[in-house]
């Protein structure tokens, strides 16, 4: 009696059975961050991923002699500007999905001039406000800063995203795409801290 308990226990917990039970808690990782959570897994990765982005830009600065050591204060309200920034792309995704809801090639082209002419004009004045915000500066200030550094920042925005939105609106489901953004956006966060923190306007235009 007892080996048939050690067989049948042998059998249970045999490597066999164990990519299957990889395979399951993977599955139920997946509905609760990208289904049942997706709103809260958005918003944390928009804040982590902007982190990261800036940290990698002073990690640049500290190397090129312009910042003597890391601004954590700093890194601190990327973070929070981007957990902000998240709902706002989750929502955002979700409605442009139910207006233009097929994946065909015209319509993805629909959604990436929309991306390009409506979407990231109003990222890039709600990243550089809520920082100024979060700086103390004021609203004049933050103006004035848009004002110098727009053009820049969206002409940088219309040279990486369209290729990567093809692929998000061509490829992907609606519930993975502002995770994919996000992942995205690690890289052009190295970008949008460097035009935050590091550009200046070149003379003369």
């Amino acid at each position: 009696m007892i080996a048939l308990k050690c067989i049948t226990l042998n059998v249970a917990f045999s490597p066999l059975k164990r990519p299957q039970r990889m395979k399951s808690t993977f599955n139920r990782g997946v509905h609760f961050f990208f289904k049942k959570n997706l709103l809260l897994t958005n918003s944390v990765t928009s804040g982590g991923f902007m982190l990261i982005g800036d940290v990698v830009q002073q990690e640049i600065e500290v190397h090129a002699n312009k910042l003597k050591k890391y601004d954590w204060s700093r890194t601190a309200r990327m973070f929070i500007v981007g957990c902000l920034m998240g709902p706002l792309h989750h929502y955002y995704y979700i409605y442009l999905d139910k207006v233009l809801p097929h994946t065909d090639i015209k319509t993805v082209v629909k959604k990436i001039l929309n991306d390009q002419l409506l979407a990231s004009p109003a990222t890039i004045l709600s990243f550089f406000y809520a920082l100024g915000v979060l700086e103390g500066k004021t609203f004049k200030d933050s103006t004035q800063e848009i004002k110098e550094k727009f053009k820049y920042v969206y002409i940088g925005d219309c040279l990486f995203w369209p290729p990567i939105q093809f692929i998000n609106f061509y490829f992907l489901p609606t519930h993975y795409r502002v995770f994919y953004i996000n992942f995205a956006t690690m890289i052009y966060n190295v970008f949008l801290s460097y035009m935050k923190f590091d550009f200046e306007q070149p003379k003369g235009i």
